[in-house]
Formats: structure tokens, sequence, C-alpha cells
């Protein structure tokens, strides 16, 4: 049975937990759109792909499917994810089972903004949050909101463009200065199709946590890993430590139950005087899940035997807490 990660750029941990979960099974394969990609030298087979939104992008990917007998797609990048979830019933067509939720919930977790609404539609603490730069002001002229603000892109993911303004002067600074890097990135072509490109929100004091929410591939609820976030880097969890925290388990069970998502949803928690305030979903395996997998989660032997049509008994994806983690920098000839 052989898996394809796409988007897979610099996770080599999941090359490798794919790898060990098929054993003598299958191979795992890599794309990604340029060669500068640090997995292609761990993966059995890697191969340069279209970029995500041009017209050849799913096109290769079927006929790469069909070439390799490819089974299973598995993509690491949020920008990726709303592409294969409009093309998922496709690739089942060939044999192929994409692990991704449907398109709305990408959606859902790809805008900030109707994550935000999401959220707080279905009763969850979220931090205040506020589309135009005009709202975030008169909020905080009136005391609704209060300075430090977060301002960050509408659609974005590893902390790219984010900035915390201390006062109105970096609020319009910041405002600026981040829409033009949207521009210049690959942010903009999900920023295209809105006008407004960033939001404004409430910056949390609290200690930070990170989950992992898994589902199976029919959107059953399955088990949440939660880990305490000690340190972090460009975005993602450097160091972390397992935990058990009940509260917080409570409330992402109950939402990877309103969602019905498919495999993992990496989620950002703030624990707020007692309570837990959901910030962002990422409906992915995210630079978290390596925490959970330490502790003993191994969702990519899960979503192998799943996709061959046996259950997964659920201790095969819960991690045992109290174990802290700390990544480390790898250098790896090219």
């Amino acid at each position: 049975m052989n898996v394809l990660l796409t988007s897979v750029g610099r996770r080599v941990y999941m090359v490798k937990y794919f790898k060990k979960a098929l054993g003598n099974d299958g191979q795992v394969h890599v794309c990604n759109s340029n060669d500068l990609t640090v997995a292609f030298h761990y993966a059995d087979k890697s191969v340069i792909s279209p970029l995500i939104y041009s017209d050849e992008y799913i096109p290769f990917l079927i006929n790469y499917c069909k070439e390799n007998d490819i089974k299973i797609i598995v993509s690491l990048f949020d920008i990726d994810l709303l592409v294969l979830a409009k093309h998922k019933t496709t690739f089942k067509e060939i044999g192929v089972e994409v692990v991704v939720s449907n398109e709305e919930f990408i959606n859902i977790c790809n805008d900030k903004w109707k994550t935000y609404n999401f959220l707080k539609d279905n009763g969850f603490n979220t931090p205040k949050t506020y589309l135009t730069l005009q709202k975030a002001m008169l909020a905080l002229e009136s005391g609704e909101l209060q300075y430090p603000v977060v301002v960050k892109p509408r659609f974005g993911c590893g902390s790219l463009a984010l900035s915390i303004a201390e006062d109105e002067m970096a609020l319009l600074y910041f405002y600026s200065r981040n829409v033009r890097a949207v521009n210049k990135s690959y942010l903009k072509y999900e920023s295209s199709a809105v006008d407004e490109k960033i939001i404004y929100q409430e910056c949390l004091k609290g200690q930070e946590y990170g989950a992992d929410l898994i589902n199976d591939l029919e959107g059953n609820f399955r088990v949440v890993n939660v880990r305490k976030k000690i340190a972090m880097r460009a975005g993602e969890t450097d160091i972390a430590e397992l935990v058990d925290e009940p509260i917080i388990s409570t409330q992402l069970e109950r939402l990877a139950k309103l969602t019905k998502h498919v495999g993992n949803v990496d989620t950002d928690i703030f624990m707020c005087n007692g309570d837990p305030f959901i910030l962002e979903m990422n409906a992915r395996f995210g630079g978290g899940y390596p925490f959970s997998h330490m502790g003993g989660c191994d969702l990519p032997k899960a979503i192998i035997e799943w996709v061959k049509g046996n259950d997964v008994e659920n201790f095969t994806l819960k991690q045992k807490s109290g174990l802290k983690a700390f990544k480390e920098l790898e250098i790896t000839e090219v």
C-alpha cells in the first residue's frame, strides 16, 4: 500500500512515521513544487509537482497515483487541503483515499474570520476578532478591545506576517506591512477572493496549549491529545509537555464531534482564568503532532489500517501524559 505525502516540505518526521507504519507493506512517496525539499532525501520516491493552484496540479496527482499504485494521499500544507478536498471524489473513483475533511470545514479552518464565527456561534470561547481596521479601532475607542492587538493574515499559517501592536501607531504600521507581506507570499492566492486580508484579534494572556483532535476516516471521534507549549519557533511548537487537562479535552471532544472532520485537526488553545479559549484549527498534521507521536499516538498506522478496512483500538491513538520533549535541528547533506 503506497502513500503519497503532498506539499511535504521539511516534514521529514512524517516520512519516517509512515515508513515505519508501512514496514514492508508499501512505499512512501512525496511531492513538492521544488526540489529544495529535505524530505525528498528520506522518502522511497520523490517527485516535483506543479504549483498547487496550477490547472495541472490535480491531473498530475491523478496520473502519478495511477502510475505508482498510490492508495493514500495525505497533505501537510493548509493551502493544499482545499484543492484536494474539492477533488476527493475523483481520487476515490481511482481507488485513492485522500485523508482530508470536506470542503466546508477546510474553508472554516483556512479562513480565520470564519474560524472565529464558527467557534463563537457554537458556544466555544475564542478571542474577540475584528475583520476591518475601522471596527478594531472603534472597539479600542469604546474599551471593548485593549492593546496589545494581534494583527495577522485572514488566511495564514506558520505565523507568517503575524504581528502584535502595542499602540495605534504600531497598529497602522502592521496593517500596511502585513497587507504587503500577504500580497508577496503564497497567501495571496486565497486572499485574492476577499477584500479584507487582515484580521485584528484580542491578545490572550494565559498558558498556551496545543492539541491533536483525532477522528477516523468516517468522521467519528476517537481521541484528544493535549500538550502544554513551553517554547515556540516560527509558529511551531519547539518544546512541549504531554498533559492531561480534562477541561480542555472535554471542549475539544465536543468540537471534534461537531465538525466530524477526517483525521487530525491541530488546535491551538489558551487557558485564561481557568477557561479554555480556542484560537485556531488546522485540518492536518501540525508541527505539534511529533509530541503526540512520541507519547504513543500512531495516527499514520491508524490511517493505513482504516484504509485497509480494519478497526483500530483507541490505545493506538492515545498519548501517555508526563513526557516532555524538544525538537532539534539536524543538518542533511543534499
